[in-house]
């Protein structure tokens, strides 16, 4: 289970920091609320490729940070 996520300097976005309850979480929202952008920071964290296009304008790097409680999943330990 993902506990929090914290996305600087990604795409469009200067900060963002999400934290996640217990049970099922949904992200909605209007088009062009930045759903997609939670999405992507997540699958890059999980090993998706990825490339310097994501670093947002004007800065020098990206930071994507998470916390994930692995601790019903024995498999992914």
């Amino acid at each position: 289970m993902i506990n929090w996520i914290d996305v600087r300097d990604f795409a469009v976005v200067k900060h963002v920091s999400l934290v996640f309850d217990a049970g099922m979480t949904v992200l909605t929202g209007e088009t062009g609320a930045g759903k997609s952008i939670i999405v992507d920071a997540l699958a890059i964290l999980l090993g998706d490729r990825t490339s310097g296009d994501i670093v947002r304008p004007g800065s020098d790097h990206a930071e994507i940070q998470a916390d994930f409680d692995l601790s019903e999943n024995p498999q992914a330990i």
